[in-house]
């Protein structure tokens, strides 16, 4: 893999290596996109958008009174605490998923293969079970502090506010950053690192010269997901009572029935997002990392930890405790504790096929309609495929109950056929999801050289042929991983499932929630436990991605 942006190299003695490597610059053409691809991503741009289209017309109806509401202390006091929130977790989730990615990839680390497993699983907890275990395990008068209490522990810190919230959403969403900067490890040409290492570089400089450079565009990626998560998420801030959009936004729905001034706040969460979309787009430059020649790549050179090896295994202990081990226990502690005071479990088969029909349906549309978006962004670069690319990843940071209420609101008054219906509850996951797949698919493309399409094109096959032919089957990897991601998400989803299903529909999600919101904890430990199992199916195929690529 070689990347086109001579930036990414070493200065000093590592000049050489220009002269020995092939750059791999593509002379792209001003071409213009096919229009079937041209209008099937401005029509998922307007369906990713429409939620947005909403929240207009409802601040809309609020006249003047917008200025009032933006102007007001409390809403820059929470804009700025959401954005901080999302800046921080960010910031965090990338320290922790580099790190974890290279120690399961380019080191000695003992169980690499253990831990490249296990460091995956907190990406299978929804955001508020995940919280909600930290405070039952970590709490001032949690569990933690009843073992501790024989020793004089009284009390232990508050877990709620910034720092409780910061902890359980770096946990929960580091996994989206170590996933993409561990897909793009297994794709780089060690022959750049070991050329490094030749030029007399220690590995610790190797990884800041050659190898993070490199990692720029997955590191990115995933960040840009959690970003986006952060903002969006509601269960983990309110369970941990920080004030972000989301909580304002929901109170604002809730507590005062105004709607409107809730648009208003969502149109700024909007602005927000947008902020975040053109910052990443700056960082991440137009550099191309696909591979300038053909052949299968080596196995790289293990790092030897030495001396580091134990800072790295406590490392990676304390990880897989607070994200894996910790709500686990809590979970079998209230399952064992609900089963022996005479706790029905009430599990069906029918909630099981409801989360994994509705979430495979959306991971399915999200992956077909990420497509068109991917390839005009990636291969037709400019102004507009830009703009439509941003414009998909809008509803991710949307909270759901935004996306919800909207689709009720054009689905009670434009689609009467389908409110209610399975078919608008899928349509509000692949609004929701559709960033997942879309950076999934965009980061198996980058590694895709485009002069494998050009010479199907050359050979006479039609822009359409060469995309179903050549293009799609080179992206199976990214999708697979794309489509996981969406599935093992759209397990997740609360607000939208709430607002949308179909009367009598009930998903593991659903009974999680009702469970706890009646505070019946071991009522709920079932459930969740469930949904861990069915969203593992997810992990297992997105770790049998990486390893086909890896063979590969």
């Amino acid at each position: 893999m070689i990347a086109s942006n001579p930036k990414v190299y070493a200065p000093g003695r590592l000049s050489a290596l220009r002269t020995t490597l092939q750059m791999g610059w593509t002379n792209h053409h001003r071409v213009q996109p096919p229009m079937f691809l041209m209008a099937a991503a401005i029509l998922i741009a307007a369906a990713a958008l429409l939620p947005v289209g909403y929240l207009i017309i409802r601040a809309a109806s609020v006249g003047s009174k917008v200025w009032g509401i933006l102007l007001q202390p409390r809403t820059l006091e929470v804009f700025l605490g959401s954005a901080g929130l999302a800046l921080s977790v960010t910031l965090a989730a990338m320290v922790i998923g580099v790190l974890l990615a290279w120690l399961t990839v380019r080191t000695d680390l003992p169980g690499r293969k253990f831990w490249a497993v296990i460091t995956v699983l907190p990406l299978v907890w929804p955001s508020y079970v995940g919280a909600f275990t930290l405070v039952a395990a970590l709490g001032p008068k949690g569990l933690v502090q009843g073992w501790l209490e024989p020793f004089g522990v009284d009390r232990l810190p508050s877990i709620y506010g910034f720092s409780g919230t910061l902890l359980a959403l770096t946990l929960f969403t580091y996994p989206y950053v170590l996933l993409s900067v561990r897909a793009a490890l297994r794709g780089l040409d060690p022959s750049l690192e070991e050329a490094a290492r030749s030029f007399g570089r220690r590995p610790l400089r190797v990884f800041w010269e050659i190898t993070l450079p490199h990692l720029r565009p997955s590191i990115l990626a995933g960040g840009l997901l959690v970003a986006l998560y952060t903002l969006s998420d509601f269960g983990a801030v309110s369970l941990l009572r920080f004030n972000s959009f989301t909580r304002a936004i929901y109170l604002q729905y809730s507590a005062s029935l105004d709607r409107s001034a809730a648009a208003v706040l969502a149109l700024l969460l909007v602005v927000l997002t947008l902020l975040i979309l053109l910052g990443e787009a700056r960082l991440r430059g137009k550099a191309r990392y696909y591979r300038s020649s053909a052949g299968a790549l080596r196995p790289p050179t293990l790092v030897k930890l030495g001396l580091w090896r134990l800072p790295a295994l406590a490392f990676c202990g304390l990880i897989t405790l607070l994200g894996v081990a910790l709500p686990l226990l809590v979970m079998a502690f209230w399952l064992v504790r609900g089963l022996l005071v005479g706790e029905e479990l009430k599990l069906g088969l029918d909630i099981v096929v409801n989360s994994v029909s509705a979430s495979g349906l959306a991971a399915l549309a999200a992956i077909l309609a990420a497509i068109p978006v991917t390839v005009l962004a990636v291969r037709f670069p400019d102004r507009t495929s830009r703009w439509l690319e941003r414009s998909a990843y809008v509803g991710y940071a949307l909270p759901g109950i935004v996306i919800a209420l909207a689709l009720v609101f054009f689905g009670a008054n434009y689609a009467t056929f389908l409110y209610q219906t399975l078919a608008l509850l899928v349509f509000a996951y692949v609004v929701r999801f559709l960033p997942q797949a879309v950076g999934s698919a965009r980061a198996s493309l980058l590694q895709v050289s485009p002069r494998l399409e050009e010479a199907a094109r050359s050979l006479g096959r039609t822009p359409s042929q060469a995309l179903t032919s050549i293009t799609v089957p080179l992206l199976k990897p990214g999708l697979l991983t794309g489509l996981a991601l969406v599935f093992l998400t759209g397990m997740k989803e609360l607000p939208a499932t709430l607002l949308l299903g179909p009367t009598g529909f009930q998903t593991l999600a659903t009974r999680i929630w009702s469970a706890t919101e009646q505070v019946f904890f071991a009522r709920a430990a079932a459930p969740a436990l469930l949904l861990v199992l069915v969203s593992a199916i997810s992990v297992w195929i997105i770790l049998s991605q990486e390893e086909k690529g890896q063979r590969r």
